[in-house]
C-alpha cells in the first residue's frame, strides 16, 4: 500500500515537471499581451484579447477542447488544429501557423501570440473565435484591463 502511494506521488511529480502550463492572472496576461504588441494589432484593442483569452481558456495555457468535427482547440487562445496548428490527429489539417499544437500548451505564450496574430490577419479577424463573437464583440470591455496599468 505504501509503495502505491509513493508511485502515485512520483507520477504526479514527473507529470508536473513534463507539462509546464500556467494559468495567468488577468493583469499579468494583459501586460504580457501588451508587451507582445497585441494592443491595437489589426485594429483590436488589448481588452479584446484579454476578453477572448478569458472566455476561451480562463487564461489557462493548458486548455484543450475537442470539437465535433474531429479538430481540437489548444492553449490560452484555443487555436484550432483544423486550420492553425498540427496535432497529428486532425484530418486535413492546414497548419497555417506552421506549429505543433503541443507548443501551444506550455507556459511560454510567445508562439501562441504569433499564431493568434496570424489568425486575425485572416479575413475573419477575431470572428474566427466563437467566444469572442458571443461574449466580447460590441461589448464594453474596459473591465478586462482595468487596474492593470496598461493604458495606451
Amino acid at each position: 500500500m505504501q509503495s502505491s502511494t509513493v508511485l502515485k506521488t512520483l507520477f504526479v511529480t514527473i507529470l508536473c515537471m513534463v507539462v509546464n502550463g500556467k494559468v495567468f492572472e488577468r493583469c499579468e496576461l494583459a501586460k504580457k499581451l501588451k508587451i507582445s504588441g497585441l494592443d491595437g494589432y489589426q485594429g483590436y484593442s488589448l481588452p479584446n484579447w484579454v476578453c477572448l483569452s478569458f472566455y476561451e481558456s480562463h487564461f489557462n495555457t493548458q486548455a484543450v477542447n475537442h470539437n465535433t468535427d474531429q479538430s481540437t482547440d489548444y492553449g490560452i487562445f484555443q487555436i484550432n488544429s483544423r486550420w492553425w496548428c498540427e496535432d497529428g490527429k486532425t484530418p486535413r489539417s492546414k497548419n497555417a501557423c506552421n506549429i505543433p499544437c503541443s507548443r501551444l500548451l506550455d507556459d511560454d505564450i510567445t508562439d501562441d501570440i504569433q499564431c493568434a496574430k496570424r489568425v486575425v490577419r485572416d479575413p475573419n479577424g477575431m470572428k474566427a473565435w466563437v467566444a469572442w463573437r458571443k461574449f466580447c464583440e460590441g461589448q464594453d470591455l474596459t473591465k478586462y484591463t482595468a487596474g492593470c496599468g496598461v493604458t495606451a
